[in-house]
């Protein structure tokens, strides 16, 4: 089981949820794999490394914007991919089933 190919996701931290439809390595062109997964495994398994923790500067900066959402997030697949490939090692029983598209 390896995961080849994200599709689409959505995080939303305040929500801890990571939406995700992805593809694994046998799966049919046709197929998808859709899962809802807990934001804190994401950070449990240490890929969550965009803490900031110096608050002040970062708001007083020349590109702070006090009208950014910063509800959604947006990573790199190929983070995400890794995180969901050690996950499903993890957690085997919570790999959902392919379905058709």
């Amino acid at each position: 089981m390896e995961i080849i190919e994200i599709i689409s996701h959505y995080i939303d931290k305040t929500k801890n949820l990571i939406s995700v439809e992805f593809m694994v390595l046998g799966d049919d062109d046709d197929m998808v794999r859709e899962d809802l997964i807990e934001y804190s495994y994401f950070e449990e398994f240490g890929f969550d490394t965009d803490n900031n923790f110096d608050i002040f500067e970062s708001m007083m900066g020349d590109d702070y914007d006090e009208w950014e959402d910063e509800e959604y997030d947006y990573m790199d697949e190929d983070k995400l991919i890794t995180f969901l490939n050690e996950y499903y090692v993890v957690y085997s029983d919570k790999l959902p089933k392919p379905q058709f598209k």
